[in-house]
């Protein structure tokens, strides 16, 4: 199990994960960042979630990756 980080950001900012979650691979990292993104959105709200990115960091603070909201929302038409 590895410790990772969920940090998300826009233009206007970070909403930083002091917590993190332990996960056993790189996939269930993705799923739980995906959970997380799908949670935000159904949050009620008036923020348009589409310039959001979740960063995914491992303890050391190296980016494993970085996942947009629009991968679930889809660009605007």
């Amino acid at each position: 199990m590895v410790q990772v980080y969920f940090h998300c950001s826009n233009t206007d900012g970070t909403l930083i994960d002091r917590s993190g979650t332990a996960v056993a691979s790189l996939t269930e990292a993705r799923d739980r960042a995906a959970q997380i993104m799908n949670s935000m959105i159904q949050t009620p709200g008036a923020e348009d979630w589409r310039d959001w990115v979740i960063h995914v960091s491992g303890s050391d603070g190296e980016d494993l990756f970085d996942l947009p909201f629009t991968a679930m929302l889809g660009r605007p038409h």
